[in-house]
């Protein structure tokens, strides 16, 4: 991923979560033009940074890069709760989302 792109992911997910980049430069401890720095291509987040932005997206840093799911928190959620029912709803569940997908 190059530096743009690491600015377009993170602009991408702060959109889903619905915050300014003001908003998440302050609340992880930056200053509040942090995030639209590294937005714009201007800085780069060190490795620590970079996990407290995941920490406050809510993500894990492989879903970070993972370029092809636009709302990872909301993919968690969907898992955890497929894996909560049984057999036969998981079957239900995973022949309506084929039939979906079909679309």
């Amino acid at each position: 991923m190059e530096l743009m792109e690491i600015g377009e992911r993170i602009a991408e997910l702060r959109k889903y979560k619905d915050v300014s980049a003001r908003e998440m430069s302050l609340s992880i401890g930056q200053n509040d033009h942090y995030i639209n720095k590294i937005e714009n291509g201007k800085a780069l987040p060190s490795i620590t940074a970079l996990y407290d932005i995941c920490f406050y997206l809510d993500i894990s840093i492989k879903d970070f890069f993972d370029k092809n799911n636009n709302n990872p928190s909301m993919v968690e959620e969907y898992i955890t709760d497929y894996m909560r029912l049984n057999d036969s709803s998981q079957e239900k569940v995973a022949a309506l989302v084929k039939d979906l997908s079909r679309d």
